[in-house]
């Protein structure tokens, strides 16, 4: 496994599994594959209503929690200082660690200045290794970065081959903060699978398109946590360390870049005002 230094020293690995759309009854079976085949970051959050089930498979799999790398992500219904407190608490409870690597405030709506305090806090504590944040676009991203105690030591967006977020990650390279993509196959859309650049290079390593997809990546110093109930389509994915792209294949994937998401825009305002029946 590779590993990126995040900006206070702790180290992540690059490649982890997300349990994002895993119903609660299969996330156990899921994760205890995802350890199996040899993960050892683990993404979660309180909306995807499986910290338990993840909780439960590192208890029950008989690892030490040292070996393990956690993330979950604090959901806008728990925004604001006292409410976010409690949630990171039963955050513990239900992951059954005494620690979360690294907490997340999963978007920005709310009171996410409480929220964050609240993680500063945890993070003080022991209770929190690394907080950072999670859709935080260039503008919000700079109003936290420059306003908090604590920077912010990841940004989880969407990132995949047809949104890049070329900008959004020369300011966070600016700061120090890690960029972490969620939706590294944009869950199918435009075609992804089918993509004839990406089949094209997949071609010349023996490699699939999601494993191109994967490198590509990583070699752009993405973290990386792409999700799949299937046990080989797991160990596809974490397959992607024994190959490079050339500088040629890279330029090419970098082509693919529509400069904008598949999937939301918090510049949108039905889309904020859909968050906000979830507040």
């Amino acid at each position: 496994m590779e590993y990126v230094t995040l900006k206070n020293g702790v180290k992540m690995p690059k490649l982890g599994y997300g349990v994002y759309q895993t119903p609660p009854e299969e996330t156990e079976k899921c994760v205890l594959e995802a350890i199996q085949t040899g993960y050892r970051s683990i993404d979660t959050a309180q909306a995807y209503g499986n910290e338990e089930g993840v909780g439960n498979t590192l208890a029950k799999c008989g690892l030490p929690r040292e070996e393990f790398f956690i993330t979950t992500k604090v959901w806008i219904s728990n925004a604001g200082y006292e409410k976010a407190k409690a949630s990171i608490e039963e955050s513990l409870k239900k992951l059954k660690t005494d620690y979360i690597d690294l907490l997340l405030i999963h978007q920005p709506f709310g009171d996410y200045y409480g929220t964050y305090r609240a993680m500063e806090e945890a993070y003080e504590e022991g209770k929190v290794r690394a907080i950072g944040v999670s859709n935080f676009y260039p503008d919000r991203y700079l109003d936290i970065e420059h306003f908090s105690k604590i920077k912010p030591a990841v940004n989880q967006v969407e990132t995949h081959v047809f949104w890049q977020q070329k900008e959004a990650k020369k300011y966070m390279k600016k700061y120090g903060t890690q960029i972490m993509s969620w939706g590294p196959f944009a869950e199918g859309k435009n075609d992804y699978f089918n993509n004839p650049v990406l089949k094209e290079i997949g071609g010349k390593y023996g490699k699939s398109v999601a494993q191109v997809a994967l490198r590509f990546l990583l070699q752009s110093d993405v973290v990386v946590i792409p999700k799949s109930v299937h046990k080989n389509r797991m160990e596809e994915n974490f397959n992607v360390f024994d190959f490079e792209l050339t500088a040629e294949d890279m330029a090419k994937i970098e082509g693919l870049d529509g400069g904008e998401s598949l999937f939301f825009s918090h510049y949108d305002p039905e889309t904020v005002e859909w968050f906000m029946t979830m507040a």
